[in-house]
This record gives C-alpha cells, structure tokens and sequence, in this order.
C-alpha cells in the first residue's frame, strides 16, 4: 500500500471487515465534504484481511451488513469502524464539526430573555469557557442538545421557532412573496386590497437574516409581529 493508503476495520460477532481508502479523501468523507464512499475506495473489495490479500465472504458480509452492496457496507464501516486518521486530519475534523455546531445552534437559538438571536462569537465564547469537546465521528444533531446542556449556566440560551406574521403593502407583495417562500410559510392570505398577509415559522438564530430580506424588498414597510 501506497502513504496515503489506509485500513479501515470494523468488527462485528468477531468477524472482521476492512476497506483500504485514500487517507485525505477518507477524511472528507467523515467530514462531509465527499458523499460517494465509492471514490475513497482503493479497491472494490471488503476484505477480512486486506495486508494479506484475503477477501471476506459474501455470506459473511450480508449477514452483517443485511446487504452485499459495496457502498452501503462502505459507508457503515467508515462511519463505525476504526478509521486510523493522522492527527492533522484528526484536529481539522474537530475543528470543522466544531464550527458546524456553533453555526447550528446560532441558526436555530435565542436569548430567552429578549427573544433577540444569539451572536456566534458569544457561543464561541461560552464553548471555550465550558470547555467543550465535540466527537468528530457524530452528526451534528447527535450532539447539539447535550452541548446546549452545558452551555446554558454560562449564556442565557434556548432552541425556538418563531412563528411571525407578516402584512405587506400592495405594491411590494408580488415581490415579497418569493421571499416569503425561501422559509416555512404556514400560511398566505391575499387581500382585497392587493395586501398580502402571512405567517411565516423560522428558526430563532434566522430573524435577522429574515427581516433584513423582507425589509430590503419591501423597502422597510412590512409590518411584522412574533406570534404568541
């Protein structure tokens, strides 16, 4: 094998599966960055023994996987077997799953108190002082709710949908209503005076995102309201 080749190993009822993958693109495929678990591969083949050349049997493979296909059996054993990355890759794993959770709790929470977003830099801030660890290898729904845990005694912090009602002006509700489509509109109501009055449901950390598009097309004139 190639430096840049790899072994992945996945163990299940003592029987042993293995893939060998390209190292870097085994690292963007745990990282999202690649999709297909068929372009990391080195070779189509799940091995028992991949160093001496010995193949695991197709019997052996459907009973574990439920399936003898190679992308599916691939990708079960890059995301749950053990995937020897260097510790660059490692690090920028972290740093990458670290950024898409900050991201995903500043899309979706707010300060109860205000019911204003909260600003990544203050998560950011409250991560380093709680001194929290993310699992590279886990989603990242899998560990926002428990990180919102233990960030909480340090920021004022909630996860909330806001449901907000919307009136535009007749002569900009054409426009606005495309807007309006790019979130979750629960409801649309025309009115006869050409208005157009709606409600909308976004997440909490989206409300500046949200009027700053609905005021740059509506030139500042919607009326909005966070429902009850």
């Amino acid at each position: 094998m190639s430096s840049k080749q790899i072994i992945v190993k996945y163990t299940q009822d003592k029987e042993i599966f293995e893939i060998v993958v390209d190292s870097e693109m085994a690292y963007e495929y745990l990282s999202g960055k690649r999709t297909d678990p068929m372009s990391i591969l080195e070779s189509d083949e799940i091995w028992r023994d991949a160093k001496k050349g010995i193949a695991q049997s197709q019997d052996k493979i459907r009973k574990a996987f439920g399936t003898i296909e190679i992308a599916v059996v691939a990708d079960r054993i890059l995301k749950k077997g053990d995937v020897p990355l260097t510790t660059e890759h490692r690090n920028r794993m972290l740093e990458e799953k670290r950024r898409q959770i900050i991201e995903e709790i500043a899309r979706n929470a707010m300060d109860p108190r205000t019911n204003a977003p909260m600003p990544k830099m203050r998560i950011e801030n409250a991560f380093n002082e709680a001194k929290i660890n993310v699992d590279p290898f886990k989603s990242v729904n899998e560990q926002v709710e428990q990180i919102i845990e233990r960030l909480k005694p340090i920021i004022p912090i909630k996860i909330a949908v806001l449901r907000i009602q919307v009136l535009i002006p007749a002569e900009y509700a054409n426009q606005s209503f495309g807007i309006l489509k790019q979130f979750q509109m629960k409801s649309e109501e025309w009115m006869s005076n050409g208005q157009l009055k709606a409600i909308v449901e976004i997440p909490a950390g989206m409300q500046s995102r949200f009027y700053d598009k609905i005021n740059s097309v509506s030139h500042g004139s919607a009326q909005t309201e966070i429902m009850k």
